[in-house]
């Protein structure tokens, strides 16, 4: 996975990115067969590219009124990070609960679940379609959330671990979240509920999936999210000695106009961010753009630890990342900022968008059109 091979395809999919998608996005046609949609989506949650340099090529092309499905659709991962960001305590308590899960012996129906042996040819499918390639149609992943918590009746904190380990775009954010919205955590009095019609036609009649359950049982949450104020990171200093920290959620700094003339002095990447070869083989890509851009040397390491350590011998004034939302990422640095100043650059399409991100989607939605108006679309030229 590398930047060029997410802009070559972005380039392909551009044609479809109008009326083409409005219609047939939610058409699963099969592993392999997943084109009226971009895949995008395991560039996008490293930004190897950038939601606002996919947005300034499909209008460029389209126009807002025809791309606006399209448009909003890229929104919702920017939702979903923006609400995260303002209610942690859900990602926390999220790992906690499956741990909690895990210690007590995993529940009954859950190897069947996930080793795709149920009886229901759809969840078996896309179940074996997520492990042996480490993607599910966006369509598909809430028909396999809804069938797994309502006719299943396994916890839903143990289907969002099962996708988030083996997706190849698994976001903290997304995949948390969007499995709350399918049991009706989310939005209060709001459920997905997977029908075997809507599941035939929308597979073009691939799958009959028999036995699904006609009612949901909302599960029960113990406390409600608190809503907290967006975290301000501290801003680099363009003209301090700097360490430049490369992790999966921003690997295309090179690109930001705010961090052209930041003095760099080697740039590292920890082994323990990355949790799968996708995420070397980008993390990999970016350390190639970023030693070639500000023309120093780059480096492995192991952990934060390591990089510490490694700036603390180069002798630099701050380590310098992209920000880290919510997530594993974010885990392994709270630990070490009293170390080491570590200031995050933080990327105008989210400053924009997140505070409108407290509530649900449309609280958003409808500031997209003025969002895309302010945004900084286009990121330096390559």
């Amino acid at each position: 996975m590398s930047r060029s091979a997410a802009q070559a395809r972005l380039a392909a999919f551009l044609p479809h990115a109008g009326a083409a998608y409005t219609q047939h996005r939610n058409e699963d046609r099969g592993q392999g067969q997943h084109h009226a949609v971009s895949r995008l989506s395991a560039a996008v949650r490293r930004r190897l590219i950038s939601e606002a340099e996919i947005a300034e090529l499909v209008l460029g092309m389209h126009g807002y009124a025809p791309a606006a499905k399209f448009i909003a659709e890229l929104y919702w991962r920017t939702y979903w990070k923006g609400w995260l960001e303002q209610h942690p305590s859900v990602w926390h308590d999220w790992r906690a609960e499956c741990a909690r899960l895990t210690e007590q012996g995993l529940p009954e129906g859950y190897a069947a679940a996930v080793e795709g042996r149920t009886g229901i040819d759809a969840f078996d499918a896309w179940a074996r379609e997520l492990f042996e390639t480490g993607y599910l149609h966006n369509w598909a992943r809430m028909q396999f959330a809804s069938i797994w918590i309502f006719t299943l009746g396994l916890p839903w904190a143990l289907g969002a671990a099962f996708t988030f380990r083996h997706l190849v775009d698994a976001d903290p954010a997304s995949n948390t979240l969007s499995w709350r919205w399918v049991a009706g955590l989310h939005t209060p009095g709001e459920v997905y509920l997977a029908n075997a019609e809507r599941i035939q036609v929308q597979t073009g009649g691939r799958f009959r999936a028999q036995g699904l359950t006609k009612t949901a049982d909302v599960p029960r949450e113990t406390s409600v999210p608190d809503l907290c104020r967006i975290r301000e990171p501290a801003v680099p200093d363009l003209q301090a000695p700097s360490l430049l920290l490369l992790t999966p959620e921003d690997l295309s700094l090179e690109t930001e106009v705010r961090l052209q003339g930041l003095d760099v002095r080697r740039v590292v990447a920890c082994r323990r961010h990355c949790s799968g070869a996708a995420d070397i083989a980008a993390v990999a890509d970016g350390l190639q753009r970023a030693t070639g851009h500000w023309g120093v040397a780059a480096r492995w390491v192991d952990d934060v630890d390591a990089a510490v350590a490694v700036a603390q011998e180069d002798g630099v004034a701050q380590i310098v990342t992209g920000y880290a939302p919510v997530g594993q990422v974010a885990d392994s640095l709270a630990a070490h900022r009293e170390a080491i100043p570590i200031a995050e650059h933080r990327r105008a399409w989210d400053e924009q968008a997140w505070p409108y991100c407290r509530k649900g989607y449309f609280a958003l939605a409808q500031h997209i059109p003025a969002l895309l108006g302010t945004a900084a679309l286009a990121p330096l030229p390559a």
